[in-house]
């Protein structure tokens, strides 16, 4: 049996093999809090400029926890040290990508000067809650103030809430 896609014959196991396979793409992000300030990153989105936690995509053979820490070094230059875990984030991007983003609350331990930017990262700064919720904000999503306002309620689960399968 066969499928139309396109004006294009395609065999019925393929399309379902393909809708099948279908796959989220799951990353991390982390709210680092310094005198009132979130560390904020600022990078470029295809043509556009737009802002960020210091997140990204969970690589093979890494945990979340690895994960969130590795992101925020590459992205910021800031060691931190991970205290919680906010929560899950589910995100259907216009792009067709669906994002499911585990956020963590980390704490500032040091900033690396000699460090390198992701290629990405125009600059990592340091904001006011009220920029980050303010109209007209240029946030990459609509996750980034969510994600905040979560903080700023006090959502936090321990992270032991988090198992991560050691073989």
């Amino acid at each position: 049996m066969k499928a139309c896609n396109s004006g294009r014959m395609q065999p019925l196991w393929l399309i379902l093999l393909i809708r099948m396979t279908w796959l989220p793409h799951s990353s991390v992000a982390t709210i680092v809090e310094k005198d009132g300030l979130f560390l904020m990153v600022e990078e470029t989105d295809g043509t556009h400029t737009v802002f960020n936690q210091p997140a990204g995509h969970l690589e093979a053979n890494e945990t979340l926890f690895e994960a969130a820490i590795r992101e925020t070094l590459e992205e910021t230059c800031w060691e931190v040290e991970l205290t919680d875990f906010l929560g899950l984030y589910h995100y259907p991007a216009p792009n067709g990508i669906t994002y499911i983003r585990h956020c963590f609350v980390a704490r500032p331990l040091a900033h690396k000067s000699e460090g390198k930017l992701d290629e990405a990262i125009i600059a990592a700064h340091w904001l006011s809650a009220d920029t980050i919720l303010a109209p007209g904000f240029n946030a990459r999503s609509p996750i980034v103030s969510r994600v905040l306002r979560d903080y700023l309620k006090g959502t936090r689960f321990p992270l032991s809430i988090i198992y991560h399968h050691q073989p």
